[in-house]
Formats: C-alpha cells, sequence, structure tokens
C-alpha cells in the first residue's frame, strides 16, 4: 500500500499480518547553532533549519483517532513541534507488542533524528500533511 495520508498509516497498520505498534516523535524545527545568515533566511522564511526531538509516544493503532486528535493531545503536554516522524514495531504470533517494547525502538528513532537519518520514517507536518524532508530541510 502506498502511504500518502495519516488515515492511511492507520489502514495500512491495522493491515498487518502481525499487529502493529505505532512510534511517534515529535520535532521542533530549529536554528543550527552558529547560523549563517543564509541559513537565518532560510528559517525564516519556513525552510531549513535543524530538527530536534521534543517527545515521543507509541501507541497501538486502535488507540488512535484522527491527526487532529493526536494534534490536541499533544498540546496538553504544552510542547511545540513542527513535524512527527512515524515508525512502527511488529508483534509476533499475533501478540501485540507492548509499551515497553517501544522503549529501544523510540531511542534509536531519536538518535536517527538526531543524526539527520531520517529517510526511514514518514514524517507529518502540524496539519497532518505527509511531508518529504532532505537533509537541511526542516519542512
Amino acid at each position: 500500500m502506498n502511504i500518502t495520508s495519516y488515515a492511511d498509516l492507520l489502514e495500512a497498520a491495522m493491515g498487518q499480518t502481525e499487529p502493529q505498534r505505532l512510534l511517534f516523535v515529535f520535532a521542533q524545527a530549529e536554528l543550527p547553532s552558529d547560523p549563517t545568515g543564509a541559513q537565518k533566511r532560510q528559517f525564516q522564511s519556513g525552510e531549513g533549519g535543524a530538527l530536534t526531538p521534543v517527545m515521543c509516544v507509541d501507541k497501538s493503532p486502535h488507540e488512535l483517532g484522527s491527526f487532529a486528535s493526536l494534534v490536541d493531545e499533544s498540546h496538553r503536554t504544552g510542547q511545540r513541534w513542527d513535524i512527527a516522524f512515524v515508525s512502527s514495531i511488529s508483534g509476533r504470533g499475533g501478540i501485540a507488542p507492548g509499551g515497553a517494547e517501544a522503549d529501544q525502538p523510540l531511542r534509536m528513532m531519536i538518535e536517527a533524528i538526531k543524526k539527520g537519518a531520517i529517510g526511514n520514517f514518514l514524517a507529518f507536518n502540524r496539519d497532518g500533511d505527509l511531508v518529504q524532508l532532505t537533509q537541511g530541510n526542516a519542512g
């Protein structure tokens, strides 16, 4: 299945042979330390910057509703974010992975995002649009 929206993501996760747990890492776009003038201008126009993970959560697809409800839940934390990265882990033998099984994969996602290795994750902006990010492009 070609995932082009958040609804597609949930449908794909629920349609897998083994139960899934979705992993979300929310990141904030920031200027890199000691930015150049060009980097500042690019960032001010809504492009570029460094993505810094600020929070994460794992949920089964059945615990999730619309993207708007996920955004609303994130607002209650008081933490600002710009991009939500998503990955998943599979259960085994029909048993869904639990939250404890998501801890290590979430830590690995956070480290990958810090290094700019984001190619293996889906990325959604705050409006729920699937976005393509490249190294040096924060949105």
